[in-house]
């Protein structure tokens, strides 16, 4: 009886846990609302930064029309490309990741923030 109890415990934490870092793609827009001062995501145009379309599988550093830091670049060269996994790396802190980036923003600090807007950006490819 009592391992029943233990199993059932362990699995409603991992189905918690899961569900924490589902990707909710409307909840990414709202997130996305912090990135929209510097970004697009339904144009291919540049704003204070590049446009985001299209974003999942670019070659960082390489969207047409946008002059990046050098560091950006650079990271592009070392072959970073941008999937989720780079992206989580990168959207938690940005100049950690890139050092050098020109890229002002902060950072977001939950895994739910993060896997979101990688949802909200899946929706917008190239």
């Amino acid at each position: 009886m009592k391992i029943t109890m233990w199993i059932g415990a362990i699995g409603m934490m991992l189905a918690a846990k899961g569900h924490c870092l589902a990707q909710d793609a409307t909840a990414g827009e709202k997130v996305f609302a912090k990135c929209k001062v510097c970004h697009i995501v339904d144009a291919d145009k540049n704003k204070i930064g590049p446009s985001l379309m299209g974003v999942i599988g670019r070659t960082a550093g390489t969207h047409a029309g946008f002059r990046y830091s050098t560091a950006m670049v650079d990271a592009g060269k070392s072959g970073i490309i941008w999937d989720e996994t780079t992206l989580n790396t990168y959207l938690r802190n940005p100049k950690a990741f890139v050092k050098g980036t020109k890229m002002a923003f902060a950072g977001l600090k939950t895994d739910d923030d993060i896997a979101n807007v990688i949802a909200y950006l899946k929706q917008f490819p190239k």
